[in-house]
């Protein structure tokens, strides 16, 4: 893969939350307990940091592509293959596409000095930041009637841990006709469009369905070799469950889950996967209960205007216990937690997927079906090879999340 293009919304998060905040350079209150309806209550602190799903997860990708002790989850690999996931580490481009506001405003200066990394990392042997890896904002939408980015009001309770979250945003949102200019830039930025549809994934958070849905769609007629990710996250928005059925890697929250009576991650893929007639993989995080994965094959088709059945498919979980390196998991803030995960299945995906030999040849079919490479640089036809791989991409995404939740913000996440 050589492109991951980020769709979903940017946000300026002010965060009232405890004490231990205090220690990181964003803005946050310290509130003992959730405030009741009509009452004053005293914060002690107060914090602003970048937010957002997308920004989030390209936070932390941008981490993983600059560290050197980061290898994504394979069987043991030869120098051949070593040297193919290091060129792809190198090669891969992070671009984001937000809404913010105009250039220059005070509040894009935040957003844009958030992915520039500390002077330390930068210059610690086991990172390299390179403009490569370094997340690309060329894409977008800065409305120029605007100085306030979207923000979101977070209140984090010292009781009992939970957050409450209000979302306020005056910025215009992206349209589909933005969207394919958006596109048609990428492309030309990148070279010949044949090429590129075949070696480009688009992650899509989820957000105005209808419009995404559009977007999707716009995808599949000019670039139908392109990867498609779908966040289903929120409750009671609609049309979450038409964006599942375009993509190809489909990402459930708990929260979204519960509010379909759903009573466990396994039980929500299980529910879905008839709704998901593209995704050859699906997951579902689960707060402190981990997360589960779905592994799906199909039979390969060329044809975009036929769907490809299901012929099998295998579940898997997995447990912070599973993975945690301590024996006592504190949860310090659990904000970004989803997002931090949802970049370590991506990652795994994108250092690991085989690369699309001939473009327009039914390559985003094939590509999760296709046994991965064994450690003497041959092709395993084991497909229990393929269901460890998907069990330990798993395992890395609920690592890297267990730790997230256990530091504030992201900063130092992977060393």
């Amino acid at each position: 893969m050589k492109g991951l293009i980020l769709v979903g919304a940017c946000y300026l998060d002010t965060i009232l939350t405890s004490v231990l905040t205090l220690k990181m350079p964003r803005l946050a209150c310290s509130v003992p307990q959730f405030p009741e309806e009509d009452s004053k209550l005293r914060a002690t602190a107060l914090q602003v940091r970048r937010g957002g799903n997308c920004p989030n997860t390209a936070e932390v990708l941008q981490q993983l592509l600059s560290s050197k002790n980061v290898t994504a989850v394979t069987p043991p690999l030869s120098q051949q293959q070593e040297q193919t996931q290091e060129e792809r580490r190198r090669r891969l481009k992070l671009h984001l596409v937000s809404v913010l506001p105009r250039v220059g405003s005070s509040a894009t200066k935040t957003i844009e000095s958030s992915f520039e990394p500390p002077a330390a990392c930068s210059q610690s042997l086991s990172r390299v930041v390179t403009p490569d890896t370094r997340v690309d904002l060329c894409n977008c939408l800065y409305r120029d009637q605007h100085d306030e980015a979207a923000s979101s009001y977070i209140i984090r309770s010292e009781a009992t841990g939970s957050r409450t979250i209000v979302n306020y945003s005056a910025l215009p949102e992206m349209t589909t006709s933005e969207f394919v200019e958006i596109v048609h830039d990428i492309v030309r930025a990148r070279g010949n469009q044949d090429e590129f549809g075949g070696d480009c994934w688009w992650h899509f958070e989820g957000r105005i369905p209808e419009t995404t849905l559009q977007c999707i769609r716009y995808l599949r007629k000019v670039l139908p070799d392109s990867i498609v990710s779908v966040e289903v996250e929120k409750p009671g928005r609609l049309g979450l469950v038409e964006l599942a059925a375009e993509a190809d890697v489909v990402f459930y929250s708990k929260s979204w889950a519960e509010s379909r009576g759903y009573t466990g991650p396994i039980a929500c893929l299980r529910g879905e996967m008839i709704n998901c007639k593209a995704a050859s993989l699906m997951f579902c995080t689960w707060g402190p209960q981990g997360a589960a994965a779905l592994s799906m094959s199909r039979d390969d088709h060329d044809s975009e205007k036929q769907r490809s059945p299901v012929t099998g498919f295998k579940e898997y979980d997995c447990l912070p216990s599973e993975v945690s390196q301590t024996k006592t998991i504190t949860a310090v803030d659990t904000i970004g937690a989803g997002d931090t995960f949802l970049a370590g299945v991506l990652y795994d995906l994108l250092m690991t997927l085989p690369s699309p030999e001939v473009p327009g040849k039914g390559f985003r079919n094939r590509a999760f079906n296709r046994p991965r490479p064994s450690s003497d640089g041959t092709t395993a036809a084991n497909p229990t090879m393929c269901r460890k791989a998907t069990k330990d991409i798993l395992r890395f995404a609920v690592g890297l999340a267990t730790k997230k939740v256990q530091i504030e913000g992201f900063a130092g996440l992977v060393p």
